[in-house]
């Protein structure tokens, strides 16, 4: 059996003879021409980093670069790394003519990863994981083509300054376990990454053991944790990266499904549709910016014009020097491009997903399991959700539970029950343990009951959205229509006892950024209760109300002016 120790020993042996293939006399590349924005980007990063790296020589943060909390993380470390290595092996930049300093400070970082390292090879993510092979491998991901680029350009005192950490590491990656699913891509590539430069069968090994579980990726293009701004670019960087290091194609095949997805699930204005997310990212704002490598990567070796058009959804400051100089082939310019969707509706069933879009304007529409069930944009106008509640027995918050297609319309559907409860027959003891337990035993009477429903429709003007609650009579509602702020909301007046909210009682409200408009009614409020119990929390956003009792059957019109 092999030991941590024995694969250790055997790494530092192969470490050693890789080693003397980086010798001066080696043949080494012409770094390619790049785009001279993405230097100037990475030269202000090394800038920021010479200036804030600890540099005292008796701090135990000696390498690193401390947060605006005063953390000094690993990963500060592993950034400064490699900017400064791309600025190193890249005559374009200000400070490829001073290298004694650029290593210096790159030996300075790798020395706090070292003093990192805990005996098994990790370190520490500050803010949850600790002993960590996942976060490990994140940093592994600067640092390791830090050390590629020193490989291929000729510089074997960037590689040795890096070869103590990445050999522990990938000692330890070899061994070390995992929490989530895009982890076990994550220590993979970095292993990869590890192999190209310090060859060893056991990372291979272990890459092998984590791909015989299968590839992630559903018929709807998403990867489990369905994270489109976060986890679906580490997976697909993952296996952009395990392709192109072992040599495996095939493994590109995940990605350009996820990429060919992601195509139908960005705003006209290059936000992604985050709503589907299982992660920290739901509902947040983010870019396409972290699928550049990806795409950069299938665009130039299929020489594929989606993935090209792809390209140019992307903010102008998704390249990365560092990627650029180590896959030199993704700095040529591109031939053709075919731009993305911008006329379509799109269903993703197993996202539970609908998505509709018109030139500028488009909107998603939750089918199952989200209180959000619709989001729509007219340019610069944002409605980021329309939900409803009653104050039905605490649970009454609308979140559909089934959905169906019925011609032009979604109709989303939730039905709830409240009981009440008869005494125990025959009767028991009842205390703090048994009562969950023993309420089920008793005999329910009273039972109320109320089914929802949003039907969803689009129009030529916009949508007309059908809201419906019925069942037990007298129950209040509140429809819920929250606007992301910096715009003009009229037509209505202010909420009582609720900041930035608004009641619309009777007409049409408009909404208007820079020009674009969407104008909403009409307008229903014989009470003014807006936050209703049981209902989730206001949105943080300028918010806009209907109101009523059950039975409840109002038509919504969501106009684009």
């Amino acid at each position: 059996m092999l030991t941590h120790d024995t694969l250790t020993r055997r790494d530092a042996l192969l470490a050693l003879g890789a080693a003397a293939l980086l010798s001066p006399a080696a043949a080494a590349a012409t770094p390619p021409e790049v785009d001279r924005s993405v230097v100037e980007r990475n030269d202000r990063a090394v800038e920021r980093y010479l200036v804030n790296q600890v540099t005292v020589q008796t701090s135990p943060y000696l390498g690193s670069v401390p947060d605006d909390y005063l953390l000094h993380s690993a990963g500060s470390a592993g950034a400064v790394i490699e900017a400064c290595a791309a600025a190193l092996v890249c005559p374009q930049s200000r400070d490829h003519s001073d290298p004694s300093t650029l290593l210096d400070r790159i030996r300075l970082a790798a020395g706090f990863l070292e003093r990192s390292q805990s005996s098994e090879g990790f370190i520490d993510l500050l803010s949850t994981n600790f002993n960590s092979p996942p976060d490990t491998g994140f940093v592994v991901h600067n640092v390791a083509t830090a050390a590629a680029l020193g490989k291929l350009y000729g510089n074997p005192a960037l590689v040795d300054a890096l070869r103590p950490f990445l050999v522990k590491a990938g000692a330890g990656l070899a061994a070390g376990g995992i929490h989530t699913p895009n982890h076990r891509w994550v220590v993979s590539s970095a292993l990869a990454q590890i192999n190209d430069i310090f060859p060893n069968k056991a990372y291979i090994k272990r890459i092998d053991q984590w791909l015989a579980e299968g590839v992630d990726i559903d018929d709807d293009g998403q990867f489990i944790e369905r994270s489109t701004v976060t986890y679906n670019t580490v997976c697909d960087r993952a296996f952009t990266v395990l392709a192109a290091k072992l040599k495996r194609p095939e493994l590109l095949d995940a990605v350009r499904r996820n990429l060919n997805a992601m195509r139908y699930l960005i705003h006209p204005d290059g936000e992604v549709v985050t709503e589907v997310s299982h992660r920290q990212d739901q509902f947040t704002r983010g870019t396409m910016a972290g699928y550049w490598f990806p795409a950069s990567y299938l665009a130039a070796h299929d020489n594929d014009p989606v993935m090209a058009g792809l390209l140019r959804v992307m903010p102008p400051d998704a390249p990365r020097l560092s990627t650029l100089l180590e896959y030199p082939e993704l700095a040529a310019p591109l031939a053709h491009a075919t731009p993305v969707p911008e006329d379509y509706e799109k269903e993703f069933p197993l996202l539970s997903l609908a998505r509709i879009r018109r030139g500028g304007r488009d909107a998603t529409i939750l089918l199952s399991g989200s209180s959000r069930f619709f989001s729509g944009r007219n340019g610069g106008a944002v409605i980021e959700s329309v939900r409803f509640a009653t104050s039905f027995f605490g649970k009454g918050q609308f979140v559909p539970q089934t959905s169906v297609k019925a011609g032009e319309s979604y109709m989303l559907r939730q039905s709830l029950e409240a009981p009440y409860y008869q005494p125990l027959s025959p009767p028991q003891k009842v205390d703090a343990k048994n009562w969950a337990a023993l309420r089920a035993k008793r005999r329910q009477t009273q039972i109320c009951r109320l089914d929802q429903s949003a039907t969803v429709t689009e129009r030529d003007w916009g949508f007309h959205v059908r809201i419906e609650s019925k069942g037990t009579a007298g129950v209040p509602l509140a429809v819920e229509i929250a606007l992301r702020g910096g715009g003009k909301l009229e037509g209505c007046h202010p909420a009582p006892h609720a900041p930035d909210a608004w009641i619309l009682e009777s007409g049409y409200a408009t909404y208007a950024v820079n020009g674009n408009r969407f104008r909403i009614g009409p307008g229903t409020a014989p009470h003014l209760e807006t936050q209703l119990r049981g209902a989730e929390p206001r949105l943080p956003a300028t918010s806009l109300y209907l109101t009523g009792y059950t039975p409840f059957d109002h038509s919504l019109e969501i106009r684009y002016e």
